[in-house]
C-alpha cells in the first residue's frame, strides 16, 4: 500500500515509517523539521520505496497531490511538548487545527483513509481514575495557554468524526498517553529523555512540581504496533482508542529509578511549575489510560516495562553524546 505521514520525521513518525518500510509498504512522508529532524530519516532516503518533502503541510498544492496517490493517511503533523505549547500557543492552534482542516478536506475528495493522532491532553483535568473515551472532557480557563494545546486536538477529534460521518471518510482518532523511546527529545518538555540525559551527564534530574504526580509510559514500538492493527482493521472507521501503558508512576520515582538503573551519580531536584513554564501553569495529578477497548478490538497489550523504555532511550542517548560527557 501507499501510505503518507505527516510529521514522518518527527519521533513518532520515523518509528512508523520503518515499521511500514519493513512491511513492503510504500512511505512518502512531509515534514517542516519545526520538532522533526533529518536524523531521524536519513537511514532511509535510500530505500527506493521511500519519498521525503521537507516542507509544511499548509502547501496546499503539494499535499492534494500525495493525498491523491496514497491509500491511507497517517496525520501526526502537530505542534507537540507541554514547554513548546506554552511558549508558543498560536503556532500551536494554528498548525493542529488548519493542518487538520487541510488534510480532511483533500482527503474528502476520494474518501481516502485517515488516521489522526490525538492525545491523552483531551481529558484535561478530569480526575478519574482511569480515562475512558467517552468521557467528558474537563479543560481549564481560556487564560492559561497551557491549555491550548488540548483544546486544538479536541477540535481536531470532532472534525475528524464529522468528516466520518457526514461525508464519508473513513477516520479514526488514537489517544495516545505519553510515548516514550529512542529519537525523542526532551527539548520541548518530555520527561523520559529529558531524566536520562541528565543522568547520564551527572547533572541535576529536574522534576518539575513536586513530583507526585503519576503517569503512564508506551514505548513507541508498542504505539506503532497497536497503531497499525487499527489502521488496517475494517471496522474502526469512526472510533477512537486509547493507546497507552499499564505501569502507573509518579514523576518523582520515575527519576529515582532513572538514577538507578544508569547507576547516575546525580542529585534529583525540585522546580516549581512557575519556573517550568509560565505563572499559575496547571498539570493533572493523575493520568491513566483505560485500555479496554482497544484490547477487546487487537488484543493489544504493551509489552515494554517502563525499565526496559528507560534503557532502551539511555542506550540512544549514549550513542548521540560524546564519550567525555556520559558519566556512566
Amino acid at each position: 500500500m501507499k501510505i503518507l505521514i505527516t510529521g514522518g520525521a518527527g519521533f513518532i513518525g520515523s518509528h512508523l515509517a520503518d515499521h511500514l518500510l519493513e512491511d513492503s509498504h510504500e512511505v512518502t512522508i512531509v515534514d517542516n523539521l519545526s520538532t522533526g529532524s533529518m536524523e531521524n530519516i536519513v537511514h532511509l532516503k535510500a530505500r527506493t520505496a521511500f519519498k521525503y518533502y521537507l516542507d509544511t503541510i499548509f502547501n496546499h498544492q503539494l499535499m492534494s497531490e500525495i493525498i491523491d496517490l496514497a491509500d491511507i493517511i497517517f496525520h501526526l503533523a502537530a505542534a507537540v511538548g507541554v514547554k513548546l505549547i506554552v511558549e508558543d500557543p498560536v503556532r500551536t492552534i494554528e498548525t493542529n487545527v488548519k493542518g487538520t482542516e487541510i488534510i480532511l478536506e483533500l482527503a474528502e475528495r476520494k474518501k481516502k483513509r485517515v488516521i489522526i493522532s490525538s492525545t491523552s491532553e483531551v481529558y484535561g483535568k478530569s480526575e478519574k481514575d482511569k480515562f475512558l473515551e467517552n468521557d467528558d472532557l474537563i479543560l481549564g480557563p481560556t487564560i492559561k495557554s497551557r491549555w491550548s494545546y488540548a483544546a486544538s486536538k479536541i477540535l481536531d477529534e470532532f472534525l475528524g468524526l464529522a468528516y466520518s460521518r457526514e461525508k464519508g471518510v473513513p477516520v479514526t482518532i488514537l489517544r495516545l498517553f505519553n510515548t516514550v523511546g529512542p529519537r525523542q527529545t526532551g527539548q520541548y518538555g518530555m520527561v523520559v529523555p529529558r531524566f536520562v540525559v541528565q543522568a547520564l551527564k551527572g547533572e541535576a534530574i529536574t522534576v518539575y512540581g513536586d513530583g507526585t504526580q503519576t503517569r503512564t509510559f508506551t514505548h513507541v514500538k508498542d504505539v506503532i504496533d497497536a497503531m497499525l492493527k487499527i489502521a488496517f482493521h475494517p471496522d474502526s472507521a469512526g472510533e477512537i482508542f486509547n493507546i497507552g501503558g499499564d505501569e502507573e508512576i509518579s514523576i518523582s520515582d520515575l527519576a529515582k529509578r532513572t538514577k538507578e538503573l544508569l547507576n547516575s551519580p546525580s542529585q534529583i531536584i525540585f522546580i516549581p511549575y512557575e519556573e517550568a513554564y509560565e505563572v499559575g501553569f496547571e498539570d493533572l495529578k493523575r493520568r491513566v489510560p483505560d485500555i479496554s477497548k482497544i484490547q477487546r478490538w487487537v488484543h493489544y497489550k504493551p509489552r515494554y516495562t517502563i525499565d526496559e523504555i528507560i534503557l532502551d532511550v539511555a542506550d540512544h542517548e549514549r550513542r548521540k553524546l560524546s564519550p567525555k560527557t556520559v558519566l556512566t
